[in-house]
C-alpha cells in the first residue's frame, strides 16, 4: 500500500502504521494503553482514512435503497442517517453501512474492506431502477473524535456540535474549509466524524490538537469497541449470522416495508424464537482465539468472536464477544472457554469497577 503525504507525518509523530477496516492507518502513537485511557476519560483524535464512502443519485435512489437494508431509508429527514444491515434473500448479513439522506443523494458509509462487495451488491440489483452509485472514498478524508471531552474540544476548535443529534450531519465552514460533521449513528460508539477534502488534513488534525485532543490510533479504538460491545463485521457479523442475532436492534424498523431477507426478520421478530445471542464474557487469563467454543459442562453453547486484555482504569480485564444459546445468557452464568473460566457479562462492559 502506498503511504499518503498524512500518514508520513503520523509516523514522522511516532504512529505506527497497520491495516484496519481494509485501510492503512495509524495502528497506535507509541502507547495504546494511554490512548484508550484518553478516550475513556478525555477525547482522542483518529484517523478514519479506513471509511468508504458510496454516493446514490438518481430519482429512484430512496425507495431503491429502502428495499435494499434493515432500517428505515424513506423516512430520513435531510441531514439524517441511520445504521443498517444489508442482507441476503435467506436474512443473512452480507455487510453494515450508514446511510444518510444528504438531501439531491443518499450517502452510504461502510468500512473500505467491505466497499467492493456492497457495491457489487448494489448494482446487481439495479435493474430498472433510475439509480448510480458512485465511490468518492478517496475525494473525501475522514477525522474521528470521541471521548467524553470531544464536545467541549470541537468547541475550542471551532467546531460547534452540541445540537447533533445521533446519526445527524451538519454542513458548515470552518477557517475557509467547508467541512460537514456527523455524530455517530451507533449510540455505543458515540462520537463525531469531520469529512472534508484531504487537502487539508493536517490543518484540521492540528486544530484539534491544539484544542486538547490527544491523537489515537486503531488499536486503543478496537479496545475500545471490545469494551462498548460493538460487533464488527468480518469478525462477530458474518453471514452466517442472523440480524436479531447479534443484538443490535437499532438496525431494524419493522414499520418500513419490504426488503431483501424481510421475510426471515420479520419471522424472527414474531415468533420470538433466537438460536444464538450475542453477549460478553470476562476471563482470568489471556485473550481466546476468535472461534473457540463456549461450553456448559460438556455441551458446546456458543462460540467467542473478539477478545483483547484490556487496560482498564481498575487494571487489566480479559474480556471477550461472542455467541451463546440464549438458555446460558444470563448476566454471571458461568461457562468454560477453551481450557478457562469465564462469566456471561451484559454490553457493554462497565469501564470502571
Amino acid at each position: 500500500m502506498s503511504v499518503s503525504a498524512i500518514q508520513e507525518r503520523f509516523v514522522a509523530f511516532g504512529a505506527r502504521l497497520g491495516v484496519y477496516r481494509g485501510a492503512e492507518t495509524p495502528a497506535s502513537f507509541g502507547n495504546t494503553a494511554a490512548e484508550f485511557r484518553v478516550l475513556l476519560e478525555d477525547c482522542a483524535m483518529f484517523d478514519m482514512g479506513w471509511q468508504a464512502k458510496l454516493v446514490l443519485t438518481g430519482e429512484d435512489r430512496v425507495r431503491w435503497l429502502n428495499g435494499m437494508v434493515t432500517n428505515n431509508v424513506r423516512d430520513l429527514a435531510v441531514g439524517q442517517g441511520v445504521y443498517s444491515f444489508l442482507l441476503n434473500a435467506q436474512g443473512r448479513i452480507q455487510g453494515d453501512l450508514v446511510a444518510y439522506n444528504r438531501g439531491d443523494y443518499l450517502l452510504v458509509t461502510t468500512d473500505r474492506g467491505q466497499a467492493p462487495a456492497i457495491a457489487a451488491i448494489f448494482e446487481h440489483y439495479i435493474i430498472m431502477d433510475d439509480v448510480e452509485v458512485a465511490d468518492i472514498s478517496d475525494k473525501l478524508a475522514t477525522i474521528g473524535v470521541a471521548g467524553p471531552n470531544a464536545p467541549g474540544v470541537l468547541s475550542k476548535a471551532g467546531i460547534e456540535v452540541a445540537q447533533l443529534q445521533p446519526g445527524q450531519v451538519s454542513d458548515t465552514v470552518w477557517c475557509g474549509i467547508g467541512i460537514s460533521v456527523a455524530r455517530s449513528a451507533q449510540s455505543a460508539m458515540d462520537g463525531y466524524e469531520i469529512w472534508f477534502s484531504g487537502d487539508n488534513t493536517h490543518k484540521i488534525w492540528e486544530a484539534l490538537r491544539s484544542g486538547g485532543a490527544t491523537p489515537m490510533g486503531s488499536d486503543a479504538l478496537e479496545l475500545y469497541r471490545i469494551v462498548r460491545g460493538v460487533p464488527r463485521f468480518g469478525i462477530d457479523l458474518r453471514d452466517k449470522d442472523l440480524p436479531q442475532e447479534t443484538g443490535q436492534h437499532y438496525a431494524l424498523n419493522f414499520a418500513k416495508g419490504c426488503y431483501i431477507g424481510q421475510e426471515i426478520v420479520e419471522r424472527i421478530h414474531s415468533r420470538a424464537i433466537l438460536h444464538r445471542t450475542f453477549v460478553g464474557f470476562e476471563l482470568e487469563g489471556e485473550p481466546p482465539a476468535p472461534g473457540t467454543e463456549v461450553r456448559l459442562g460438556e455441551k458446546k453453547k456458543g462460540e467467542t468472536t473478539s477478545a483483547a486484555r484490556v487496560p482498564l482504569p481498575g487494571g487489566e480485564r480479559t474480556l471477550a464477544l461472542g455467541y451463546v444459546h440464549p438458555d446460558i445468557a444470563t448476566p454471571g452464568t458461568n461457562v468454560q472457554i477453551g481450557g478457562q473460566t469465564a462469566t456471561v457479562q451484559t454490553l457493554p462492559f462497565p469501564s470502571k469497577r
